[in-house]
Formats: structure tokens, sequence, C-alpha cells
């Protein structure tokens, strides 16, 4: 069978190798020799000759539900590739459920798809909380748990959760990007930190302390965690600015981030800034926190952004433009949760391919883990999927980019950080 790294997606236009079918002679010892027989379609729950049924969750309320839109473009892709035809003639029934942004809420919804409606997988679950939620669950009933949008270090178990394959920048990788970007440029400075005080905002804290090691207690000078059900943060900004910290690491969700950076400015506050990739959209935060507040800003950037003048004529923004046009009318085409739904609906299609008539979880699972070497569209150059039995973090490198009050000016080289340097 061939793995996702070996095929490629028409629609995306990834180069296609041939597929070398196995058929099996098989000679009797005491009859005469049997004709070629093709081999046994194997279905796993969910699938039929004419369906491959999937399941997620996604915070369509709730405090979390800007997040939602992921699951929607990710949903309308698929919607696009049955109307194409479907997988080897088979139609994508994705059954996508409220959770609220709840933990009992998304169990709950996970068990329905699972023991009720008895799907394949769950694939695309959106959110880190929602993911880390249900990861012991599915790996006890041993259903792949695939390309959830979370970043969590958590995730990439494969001891613990050998059926867990997460698809988003790890928050790991990004925290230590950060961190390791500070001790080469700026080893002197004082640090101050907001974060959310659940799984996602702990996850890049945690990687931002681990990357820098014994200096962390000396360069942070301040830290103060907020709960996603607050209405502003202006209070915890006024204390980080107390601090005297001249540099400002957010870990933050969108409402969150865009209300940082405003009062940053308001109360005239300059340190530097820098914002997780989660929430480094010029349309949805930086916009709405004032675009010459948010000059200076700095992120870590492994894909093209549509508001971004840079990409302006590029031919895969052109794609991604055109399929939101013509299958996601309704969602905003320059915000990064668009994009996600986009790239992780090509992931998906591509994994299922690679399945061919295997669709036991068995072999969803070998697929999701035998990944080398692949590109997708929207991505930088350089950064390439790489996920193996002992490895669930698709990709590893990014760029340091500064907000020019337009568009992401880029002021580094790829940063990669090795596994080894977890």
């Amino acid at each position: 069978m061939a793995s996702i790294s070996e095929r490629a997606c028409s629609l995306c236009g990834w180069r296609r190798l041939p597929y070398a079918g196995a058929i099996a002679l098989i000679v009797g010892v005491s009859i005469a020799a049997t004709p070629l027989a093709q081999a046994e379609s194997k279905y796993g729950p969910g699938v039929t000759d004419k369906e491959i049924k999937l399941g997620q969750t996604a915070p369509y309320s709730g405090p979390a539900s800007a997040f939602s839109t992921t699951a929607r473009v990710e949903n309308d892709y698929l919607k696009m590739i049955n109307e194409a035809g479907g997988i080897n003639g088979r139609k994508i029934n994705m059954i996508s459920l409220d959770d609220g942004y709840s933990p009992p809420k998304t169990i709950e919804q996970t068990r329905k798809l699972v023991e009720g409606e008895e799907v394949l997988a769950i694939v695309g679950t959106v959110g880190t909380l929602a993911n880390v939620t249900v990861a012991k669950y599915l790996n006890s009933k041993k259903v792949p748990h695939l390309f959830g949008t979370s970043g969590s270090a958590k995730l990439n178990d494969p001891v613990h959760y050998p059926w867990t394959v997460p698809f988003f920048a790890s928050q790991d990788v990004e925290g230590r990007t950060y961190a390791r970007y500070i001790l080469q440029t700026k080893p002197d400075a004082k640090i101050a930190i907001l974060y959310q005080n659940d799984d996602y905002g702990r996850g890049y804290l945690d990687a931002f302390k681990a990357e820098l090691g014994d200096k962390a207690s000396k360069m942070i000078v301040k830290e103060e965690p907020y709960d996603v059900t607050f209405p502003t943060i202006d209070s915890q900004i006024v204390s980080l600015k107390a601090s005297g910290a001249d540099v400002f690491f957010h870990a933050t969700t969108p409402k969150f981030a865009a209300q940082a950076i405003r009062k940053t400015s308001e109360i005239g506050w300059k340190p530097l800034q820098i914002i997780p990739t989660a929430v480094a959209q010029i349309s949805n935060v930086l916009q709405p926190a004032g675009l010459e507040a948010s000059a200076g800003v700095l992120t870590a950037v492994w894909r093209k952004e549509p508001s971004d003048p840079r990409w302006a004529d590029d031919p895969e923004i052109a794609d991604y433009r055109a399929f939101m046009k013509q299958w996601a009318p309704g969602e905003p085409v320059e915000d990064g949760f668009s994009m996600n739904g986009y790239v992780t609906g090509k992931m998906i299609t591509e994994l299922l391919k690679s399945c061919g008539d295997d669709l036991s979880r068995e072999n969803l699972m070998k697929q999701a883990t035998t990944v080398k070497d692949l590109h997708l569209p929207l991505f930088l150059a350089g950064i390439n999927l790489n996920i193996s039995k002992d490895d669930r973090v698709a990709w590893r490198s990014s760029r340091i980019a500064k907000f020019d009050g337009k568009g992401w000016e880029f002021i580094s080289d790829l940063l990669t950080i090795p596994a080894a340097a977890q």
C-alpha cells in the first residue's frame, strides 16, 4: 500500500507516483491452480463501498467559537471532494458536533460519535482542550484520533497515545523557537508573560521556559494567567507593564491577543511583543487590535497568509481564494482558521487516498504515521511534513517575522527545533 508521501492529490497538484497493486497466484497442493484473485477490501467501522464515516467536535458555540471556522471550512473542502466523486468512489460523511469548548460536552459528543454513529475515526477535532480531553478515551477504544487542531506536547506521546496524530504547529516547538530567538538576539531580556490558564496557554509557557533552561528564573520577571471566560485582561496588562519587562510573550487566543496588543499600546508600554501563530492573523487579530498598535509584533511563520501583500500574486493563494469563493463563500478568506480548515481538508483527503481499499483502523494509523518529506500547498519553502510512529509532530521549522503595519517581514532564516531538543 502506498504511503501518503508516495501518492499525490490531483486537486492540489501534487506529484502522483504509480501504484502497484498486489495480486497473488495461489497454487493448491492437491488441486489445480486457482485463477488470479484481487485482494479483498478491508473495512473498519463506518465504512462501506459507498461511504467513509468520520467524526469530530468543534466549538460552534461558547467562548472559543472563533475556532469553529476551521471545522466549517474543512467540511466545505470535503464537500468539494465528494462532489468530484469522493475517495475511490466513496463519499466522506463527516459528522461534526458542537462541544461548546466544554470538556464534559466534548467527551459526551465524542462517545456519541464512536459508540452511537460508529465512525471509522475522529478526525479534525478543533482545539487543544478538546483534543487533550478525548485522547485517553479514544486510545482506550483503539479509535484513530487524527489531525486535531492542537499543538499540545501531551499529544505527541506514541507510548501512551499510539492512536493519536495531531496536526497543528507544535506548541512545544513553537514555544522553544521564541525562547531560542530571544536567547540569540536579546540575551539580557526582561520577559513578561500573559497566558491562558489551560492546556493551550500552559503548553506554550512550559516549552518557552524549558528552552530558557536555568536562565528562566532570571529572565522572566512576571507571569499573569487569565481564564477564557474573562471579559478583559486589562488589569493583567497593567501588572505586566509594572514589572519593567522589555519583552512581552503572549500565550493567548485571538480575542485576548487583540485586547492585549491594544491595551499595551493604550498605556504606553513598548516591549518587544511575541504572539503565537495561532493568533497571528492580520484580519481577525491585528486589525481589531489596531494596525499601528500591532506594528513590531513578532511571530513564527510556517505558511503563507492571504492578507499579506507579499503573497498577492502567489498561485497557491490564488487557488485557496478560488476554493473559498466557490465552496465557502460565507467564511472569512483572510482568516487563519479558514486556512487551517483548508490545509487539514487536504491532509484528510490524502490520507484516505493512501489507504486504498484497506480502510481498516489499523491501516489508517499506518498511513498516518508514515509521512515523509511531504510539502503541502501554502506551506513556506523548506517546510515539509514528517510523521512517524515515534514522532507525531508534523513539522518543526518556521521563520520569525515582524509585522510592519501591513504584512509580515521575515527577520530570520528557517529555525528548526529537532526532536532531540525536547
